[in-house]
């Protein structure tokens, strides 16, 4: 579609994470640091959060792609609202462990057996959690006991918690001391500012490509940043429609204007529209009221109320056909878009 449009290898703004496409903003490049440090350490917690939607999982996947087979063992949990004994099956199915029919003491025990023979191998585990704020309490602090594990005082699991921002306030609670005391750094990522999202979509189209065609307006940036709020997921999900539009207009100049149509499509799309009156037919009743035309000014000559309800009736068919064409035009991007989806899909292991 677009990218064979404007020449580009590939799509530029997929949403399912792709470490090639990973942009060093000063946040990013700060929570990666930490979790490097992290395993470096070879314990305790390190806790990134952030909104929705502001990078957390590429971030742990541009790690994993940077260790080796050889030294890490890795497992990534999305939690949901499970219990205890749940997060220990579930920590047990991530790392390929028995789980079915077990009780809680066997799946433990199991578990121990595992850490226990990855150490003897020189090897490290690793469980990241993510979505960590939907987990009460009780498996939060199943989580904090899996980190009793040792071996000569070193632990044999280490965990890396993403949350979203609400999980800050989780941590605080008196609840969370015992957890507080083994963390080891947190850091919280933010929108990208005004600058960064530019740099942000320039990165992406440069992986895919981009020989500045299409080009984009400064206005373009600085709207695309007002529309997303620099959130880089919603960036993505933005400048692919964005990129979309352009393919099916023909652009190969990006503009404010531009911006400012495909925002109103997605909001006419998940705002639901406020009820639609007829110009055409305001305007014929209006006129036609027993026969006349009422609302002629004094002295201009009268219209018969037939003649009047008949250029009514045309403006209306004009108008309607204009809606019908807007409508098509908005059904073929979204055919266009849910193809696209549906090819990424595939895409995905």
């Amino acid at each position: 579609m677009y990218d064979a449009f404007y020449k580009l290898e590939c799509k530029p703004f997929q949403l399912s994470p792709d470490p090639r496409f990973f942009y060093n903003s000063q946040g990013h490049k700060r929570a990666l640091a930490y979790l490097r440090y992290g395993l470096g350490q070879g314990e305790g917690f390190i806790i990134i959060t952030g909104d929705i939607g502001t990078g957390k999982t590429l971030l742990v996947r541009t790690l994993f792609n940077e260790l080796s087979d050889d030294d890490i063992v890795a497992g990534q949990l999305v939690t949901t609202q499970i219990g205890a004994n749940d997060l220990v099956r579930m920590v047990s199915a991530t790392f390929g462990l028995a789980h079915e029919g077990l009780d809680k003491a066997t799946l433990l025990r199991n578990l121990e057996v595992f850490l226990r023979a990855r150490n003897r191998e020189g090897k490290r585990v690793l469980l990241v959690v993510d979505e960590v704020q939907n987990l009460p309490m009780d498996a939060v602090e199943e989580l904090r006991m899996l980190s009793n594990f040792e071996v000569n005082g070193r632990s044999l699991l280490q965990s890396f918690l993403l949350g979203q921002e609400e999980f800050r306030a989780i941590l605080q609670s008196d609840e969370m001391e015992q957890l507080r005391q083994r963390v080891i750094a947190a850091y919280h990522l933010s929108p990208l500012d005004m600058k960064e999202c530019r740099a942000y979509i320039e990165h992406r189209l440069q992986r895919a490509g981009w020989k500045h065609d299409p080009a984009f307006t400064d206005e373009a940036y600085v709207a695309i940043h007002k529309a997303t709020e620099g959130t880089p997921r919603r960036i993505n999900g933005f400048c692919d429609r964005l990129m979309l539009y352009g393919y099916l207009e023909e652009l190969h100049e990006l503009t404010s204007a531009a911006v400012d149509a495909v925002a109103k499509e997605i909001n006419e799309e998940t705002v639901q529209p406020a009820a639609i009156t007829n110009r055409a037919a305001r305007t014929r009743a209006a006129r036609i009221v027993g026969g006349q035309n009422q609302s002629a000014p004094v002295g201009s000559p009268l219209i018969s109320a037939d003649v009047e309800a008949r250029l009514a009736d045309m403006e209306e068919k004009i108008e309607s056909l204009s809606n019908t064409l807007k409508k098509e035009r908005k059904l073929l991007r979204k055919a266009i878009l849910m193809s696209l989806e549906l090819e990424d899909e595939d895409g995905i292991d």
